[in-house]
């Protein structure tokens, strides 16, 4: 399993959905994530409408194996469902 966040190092919510990722790194032995700073890969909330389907008016914006999770509420509550992990 394989989860990209697209987001800030200054935003809280993009940090937290971090957290998560890393707690369910050190918890799954078939997970692994990669955070993409935006500003620092000089990726807009535009240049990801295509790959969301929808324009993107917050970050951050998850995906797990490619498929759209949605932000970090989403991710929480997916993360919760199917895992019981919590950040």
């Amino acid at each position: 399993m394989f989860v990209e966040i697209y987001g800030r190092l200054t935003c809280p919510y993009c940090i937290r959905a971090k957290a998560l990722a890393e707690k369910m790194k050190s918890e799954l032995a078939d997970f692994d994530f990669k955070f993409v700073n935006m500003p620092e890969e000089g990726i807009t909330k535009e240049d990801l409408v295509p790959r969301v389907g929808k324009p993107v008016e917050t970050v951050p914006q998850i995906f797990l194996d490619n498929i759209h999770v949605g932000g970090c509420t989403d991710f929480q509550a997916l993360v919760k469902e199917k895992f019981g992990i919590e950040v």
